[in-house]
């Protein structure tokens, strides 16, 4: 009987535990600083902004957390998802490497996204929020938050980057036929947006734009939360399925990986894979294991960022997190990867980075959906236009497994289809995808932004 080329869970194998890793961090996360005090918050600062649940979650030093039933009913949906043993990629490449990859393109909203949006939803729900208000990039995320608000009877408003909100004009229709509202970032709604259009009618838009504006209008309205879709601890937490769902699939496979691969913008799809993974580094029976993220080169936050307190939005509204930055003023160039292509990163991935516990490299656009097509070529599957940045990386690891005829395990975090980015394959395949180059000066300029903080 041949092997299966997917790896699948029953339902009643799902998790029913979201994995927390603050308590197994080598050294703890800096604290939050309230943006006006400059002192660590407190849940009350944050209780404007969230439903106390997750208050709880983001600062929780529980190991486990349960995953609600009723969440647990909805993820049955997609979940649990499959992981691929990527054998035609193997044959194509003529490596000795195993591939695997988890992909999340099976959901609803065809990414990973839904895993935190339906959490979210949920707690809001629970402690009778009526209406939520966000930011989106290329779309998944509101995308998946739309889904997750119908789910529990919710309004959703939705910040879309402008630059985005007409790339990907179907990523509209998606969350529009879910109930939400979408307009693009800046708008004239808030009063966020109108000062970058009085500054620059023509801004594209940008993930801290668009968070300020969302941040505005739920600080404004009693019946309004803010809902983030990366980021913050609470949303890593809740994409832990997605590793713990591997590990077992990995188990029956009979391998454990010895690197993996996965794109960062904010951090939430990568870190759901590798998390559950890196506790067994910690605790000693993985030490060599490689955790490598990609970023673009247009938005190269940890490889070309400081470590500093910034604020998460353009406005200076949010919290100060301590991460790798570009600055919160920064405007990135208008890649199709718009879920990469926020000025910061995830605290807990920061962290790790600081501590040299995963390593992080950069690619160019052209590069990526070069290694897109290829793999869609070999697997049939069109990854999204972020994900395809983790492609990349695996195709040149896999080629170096070749060069030196090791048999390693690699393992690519597939965070969602391409189905609503065929403009930007449509750009590559005909000679017209830009390689944006970064003026070093942008940075510097955004940096000078960057708030006092002793």
């Amino acid at each position: 009987m041949a092997k299966p080329y997917k790896i699948e869970l029953g339902e009643r194998e799902m998790p029913t535990r979201w994995y927390n890793v603050l308590p197994d961090l080598p050294e703890p996360l800096p604290p939050v600083l309230h943006p006006a005090t400059g002192k660590p918050v407190t849940p009350d600062d944050l209780a404007p902004l969230f439903p106390m649940a997750l208050i709880e979650q983001e600062v929780s030093q529980e190991r486990w957390i349960d995953i609600p039933e009723e969440v647990q009913e909805v993820y049955r949906l997609w979940r649990p998802t499959p992981l691929f043993r990527a054998e035609r990629l193997e044959k194509a490449l003529d490596t000795p490497a195993k591939i695997y990859y988890k992909y999340e393109g099976v959901s609803p909203a065809g990414s990973h996204k839904p895993n935190t949006a339906v959490a979210q939803a949920y707690y809001n729900k629970k402690e009778g929020v009526k209406r939520l208000a966000t930011e989106t990039g290329a779309g998944q995320w509101g995308s998946a938050l739309a889904l997750g608000g119908n789910f529990f009877g919710l309004e959703c408003k939705v910040y879309m980057v402008k630059v985005s909100y007409y790339q990907k004009p179907y990523r509209r229709v998606l969350m529009e036929t879910w109930g939400a509202k979408v307009i693009p970032s800046p708008s004239e709604d808030t009063e966020a947006g109108r000062q970058v259009l009085k500054e620059d009618p023509e801004c594209p838009g940008s993930l801290g734009i668009a968070i300020s504006e969302a941040v505005e209008d739920a600080m404004k309205r009693d019946d309004t939360k803010y809902s983030l879709g990366s980021v913050l601890n609470h949303v890593l937490l809740h994409q832990t399925v997605v590793g713990l769902e591997a590990k077992k699939q990995l188990e029956i496979a009979g391998d454990y990986p010895d690197i993996i691969v996965g794109c960062i913008g904010g951090g939430s799809n990568f870190a759901g894979l590798f998390l559950p993974f890196i506790k067994d580094k910690f605790e000693g029976t993985k030490k060599d294991l490689r955790v490598v993220c990609v970023e673009p080169e247009a938005c190269p936050t940890l490889t070309r960022g400081p470590y500093a307190y910034d604020y998460g939005d353009e406005a200076g509204l949010t919290p100060l997190l301590k991460m790798y930055t570009l600055g919160h003023t920064f405007v990135p160039p208008p890649i199709h990867a718009g879920g990469l292509r926020y000025h910061g990163m995830a605290p807990i991935i920061c962290h790790l980075y600081r501590l040299r516990e995963i390593e992080v490299v950069a690619r160019h656009q052209r590069a990526v959906f070069e290694a897109a097509v290829q793999f869609a070529k070999a697997e049939g599957y069109i990854p999204a236009p972020e994900p395809s940045h983790a492609v990349r990386v695996v195709i040149e690891e896999a080629l170096k497994c070749r060069e030196t005829r090791e048999s390693k395990v690699i393992l690519l975090a597939l965070s969602g289809h391409g189905h609503f980015d065929l403009a930007a394959y449509d750009a590559y395949l005909t000679g017209k995808l830009e390689d944006y180059e970064l003026p070093k000066e942008k940075i510097e300029e955004a940096l000078k932004h960057l708030p006092k903080v002793e």
